[in-house]
Order: C-alpha cells, then structure tokens, then sequence
C-alpha cells in the first residue's frame, strides 16, 4: 500500500482559559475539546523520490514544509529515521483558514497517522503524541479526537465520555484573529470572566447537555478588538435567539459555536448573514 485517504476533523473548544506564561514562551492552558464532523480530506501518497510536496484545493494556503501538514510528514520521517522515500500530501479543504478550528492542525495529525499505517512502524501513542507537538499544540488532540480535558500546551489530555448527540452550528465570520496579537491582548487584560472547567466536566459526565451548554466559556473573548468582539457578541446572542442551549467561540476565533438538542434545530439556525455556517455533529474518539 502506497496511498491512504483520510479525513482530518475539525475540533471546537467547548471551554478555554489560559493561565501564566511559561518559561519555555508558551502559556498553560485548560480546554474542553471536542471533535466535530466538519472535516478536510487529506490523500498521503508515498513516492520514490525524497521531497515532502504539499498541495490543497485552498491556494492561498502554504505548499511543502511551509504547510503543518508537511511539516507533521518531516518530523515523522525524521523520527523514524526514515531518509529513502518521498511524500505527496493533498488536502480538500473544508475547514474554514484562520477560524479557531485547527484545520491546519487536523490535516497534520491525520498525516502523521496515514504514516504510521502506510509505513508500517506502528508507534506507540506516546510517540505520535510526541511527534504531533512538535508540529503544533492542538495536533496532539487531533491525533485522538472525540472529547478530552487539555492542559499544559494542548499535549496533556484526559478523555473523556462523549458529548451527548446534539446538534452544533458553527459560524466563521468574514474576519480573522491574529493568534500571537490575541495572546498578547489577553496578558495585558484583566479577565473578568473565567470558565468552569471542573463543572463542564461534570455536566458532562452526567450526559446533562443543557448544564454542559452553559458551562462554555472562552477567555479570548474579551481579548478581542471591540469591532471583532461585538461581532461575536452579535452572533452569540442570535444563536441563542434560535434555540441554542449555549454559545461560544472557539480557539482564539473568529468562528462561533452554538449547541443545539438535535441537529434538525441546528440546521433551522439561518446566521447566513454573519458568514459562513456548517450545521454539524459531535464525532467520538478516532
């Protein structure tokens, strides 16, 4: 087998706090994580030759090293010390660029995934673990999927039981977020308003959606310009207008979740005005 297709999910932070700066230049961070059907599809074809080549139907995104999806395909082979063989990745693009959904971080973890199997070296999850952060924080994550507690850079996950089936509307305005300028917003902020962590777990835990719903909570909010931000507020309270349970940005923006009871409701959500939408489920552990 030299070729293997597999799809990248798109993953939505049901809760976000970021605590101090670390050492290392990065910050700890506690995030509810959870796997949703909106996903890329990513073609892994190994050929003779010794180049990593990286191509997407989005052509204004990195080619090559310069895309995660390379980069995850480098620091594999490098891992495995595998020298004698060439990469070609393509990638159909679903997930929307710069939303806070990790597009680019699903397409690596499913890179670094497609190698193992096409491969054959059968890593350890500890080792692909190590492989996807040197690649990114939230690749680790997408390597697994389904629901999970994150902490430290996004590596140190906890799984955990399913989200309950409902339905989500995800909606990606027509601005993006500056991630470094976002992080730089927040230190020099004062958060007023924190998630519960614990007790979006334990809503969670007792399969309670509604409780789970008003659980959600993202620090970067407050972290973003004023036009950005009322934007977002906008878009929150109109989900919440059309029977949302809950409402939330994801990552550190632009795009807004709401949770719905079923995906029926989801999809009568019409935010069309705002941007793009996908009405989409929760997807359990890969």
């Amino acid at each position: 087998m030299n070729k293997l297709t597999l799809d990248a999910c798109a993953k939505l932070n049901l809760t976000l706090d970021v605590g101090e700066k670390r050492p290392d230049g990065y910050h700890n961070m506690e995030m509810l994580m959870q796997s949703v059907s909106l996903y890329d599809t990513v073609d892994i074809t190994l050929t003779t030759g010794k180049d990593i080549e990286v191509m997407s139907t989005d052509p204004s995104l990195p080619t090559g090293v310069h895309n995660l999806a390379g980069k995850a395909a480098k620091a594999f082979l490098s891992y495995v010390n595998i020298t004698d063989i060439g990469i070609e990745v393509y990638i159909t693009k679903r997930i929307p660029d710069r939303a806070g959904l990790a597009g680019g971080s699903a397409d690596a973890a499913a890179v670094i995934r497609g190698l193992d199997r096409l491969l054959d070296t059968r890593l350890s999850a500890r080792d692909l673990s190590s492989i996807a952060l040197a690649v990114g924080s939230d690749v680790p994550f997408c390597l697994f999927g389904g629901t999970a507690l994150a902490r430290g850079r996004g590596e140190l996950l906890t799984p955990l039981p399913a989200v309950p089936d409902c339905g989500i509307l995800i909606v990606k305005p027509d601005f993006s977020v500056s991630t470094p300028a976002l992080f730089a917003a927040l230190d020099g902020c004062q958060v007023r308003l924190r998630p519960d962590t614990q007790g979006a777990v334990d809503a969670l835990c007792a399969g309670d959606l509604s409780a789970l719903a008003g659980y959600m909570v993202n620090v970067f909010e407050e972290a973003l310009p004023e036009a950005e931000r009322r934007t977002v507020v906008d878009i929150k309270s109109e989900l919440l207008s059309d029977g949302a349970l809950g409402a939330c940005m994801t990552g550190t923006g632009s795009a807004v979740f709401g949770l719905f009871p079923t995906l029926a409701d989801a999809q009568r959500a019409d935010l069309r005005r705002f941007g793009e939408t996908f009405a989409v489920s929760p997807v359990k552990r890969l």
